[in-house]
């Protein structure tokens, strides 16, 4: 009887475990300039979310550099023009910018990066987006990001 117990136990504790929420995905970026994800959605039960940036690319940071910016939909393209003059040592972003919740360094082939960010920052109703501020990517590396 005793081990049935169990048995039941270590199941409904499995099962609860898979239903948890994923807070955490990765995102692949490659030599032509894409992203492999154009959505994220975050579970609200999360307390935080981490993003886990890959370039499975060839070409240094220097030449085919990405990052992973999060920000307020509005402010994406404000952000990579302001990130310009910041030159690639401080990932082509402006530093102090309070618009940026989140963000990767600057990684180039073969280099992984993560960021974990509070969930708490996201509002209900507000319109968020991911993009690569390296100089021209923003036009081809962005995507959005939802509270589900």
């Amino acid at each position: 009887m005793f081990a049935k117990l169990v048995a039941v136990s270590l199941l409904t504790l499995a099962s609860s475990q898979l239903m948890a929420a994923e807070c955490k995905v990765t995102v692949d970026s490659t030599d032509q300039m894409s992203f492999d994800t154009k959505e994220i959605s975050i579970d609200k039960s999360c307390k935080t979310f981490t993003v886990e940036l890959k370039h499975s690319g060839s070409l240094p940071k220097n030449v085919m550099g990405h990052n992973w910016v999060l920000s307020k939909t509005a402010d994406m393209q404000p952000i990579a023009t302001d990130g310009l003059s910041a030159g690639i040592e401080k990932n082509y972003l402006k530093e102090g910018d309070a618009r940026i919740i989140a963000h990767t360094k600057i990684i180039g082939a073969g280099e992984t990066d993560s960021v974990t960010f509070d969930i708490s920052k996201l509002a209900a109703g507000e319109s968020y987006g991911f993009f690569c501020s390296f100089p021209g990517h923003i036009s081809m590396m962005k995507g959005t990001v939802t509270l589900k």
